[in-house]
């Protein structure tokens, strides 16, 4: 695992993180009063965001086993980790392909404090933690870490899940995610989930404002800005849709799926 040792007293408690805000609406308890307050605000302009959570979850799993199994995937990149909620991506990954490789990576020092739950492979696999941001892509390609883990002449499935939405339009998030994906092997993949406009006057504005307010910023995208991360690839069916409507498991969950509307758009492609 790369990167310092943080100290409880090194983890700033003084400002919410989206990380620990997320592992609330997921009702983990990893997180602090700072962040359950900003949630909290949050929950009461947009009271979907449990359910969004939630679903954009369930699609990280769903869409980790599609890649394991029908696409025959063994190597995982996860960016934007966020807190370990089990099932993580590496269990689910091995639970189909036992010898999966995982590498995470976050740059939150809570997430770093936890690794070691994601370290905890089947004896046939292999995981990794590399602390480090989205912003700044070529550290994480070229972490000895993720050398010494994944082999980057084979396809590896990349997972950017609910993290994009913090990357400002100054920060170039189009070609943060070119570069990751132009740094893997063909017949790679890329898995995506992005936080959309609510069409509802107000909701989106109002969230926005609490996150930046906080020290956040976060920026919803319209499904067609959305879609632009995966120019160049092979969008698998049924391409880019709510994250819930992605491959549902079964006609009840479908059912489900299509009489809710949740903001936030999800989709997997592959490099050709």
């Amino acid at each position: 695992m790369t990167g310092n040792r943080f100290r409880a007293d090194e983890i700033d408690t003084s400002k919410p993180h989206s990380a620990r805000m997320y592992d609330y609406f997921l009702g983990g308890k990893t997180h602090y009063a700072v962040d359950t307050h900003a949630a909290e605000q949050v929950e009461a302009v947009w009271p979907e965001v449990k359910p969004w959570t939630r679903a954009n979850r369930s699609f990280m799993h769903r869409a980790t086993r599609w890649l394991a199994g029908e696409a025959g995937i063994r190597q995982f990149l996860d960016i934007g980790t966020g807190i370990p909620t089990e099932p993580n991506l590496h269990q689910v990954a091995q639970e189909v392909a036992p010898s999966s490789r995982v590498v995470y990576a976050d740059n939150d020092p809570i997430v770093l404090a936890y690794a070691q739950a994601l370290l905890l492979s089947t004896p046939e696999g292999r995981t990794a933690y590399i602390h480090a941001d989205v912003s700044d892509p070529r550290a994480i390609m070229t972490s000895e870490d993720l050398a010494d883990t994944l082999d980057l002449s084979q396809p590896i499935a990349l997972s950017l899940n609910a993290i994009m939405h913090f990357i400002s339009d100054e920060q170039k998030p189009y070609e943060i995610v070119r570069h990751l994906v132009e740094s893997l092997a063909s017949g790679s993949y890329l898995v995506l989930s992005h936080g959309a406009l609510d069409p509802r006057p107000g909701v989106s504005d109002a969230v926005t404002t609490l996150y930046r307010s906080s020290g956040i910023h976060v920026q919803g995208r319209t499904q067609e800005q959305i879609l632009r991360f995966f120019d160049g690839l092979e969008l698998i069916d049924p391409g880019v849709v709510m994250p819930h409507r992605w491959k549902p498991g079964s006609e009840e969950a479908r059912a489900e799926a299509e009489a809710e509307e949740l903001w936030i758009f999800a989709g997997v492609a592959r490099k050709p």
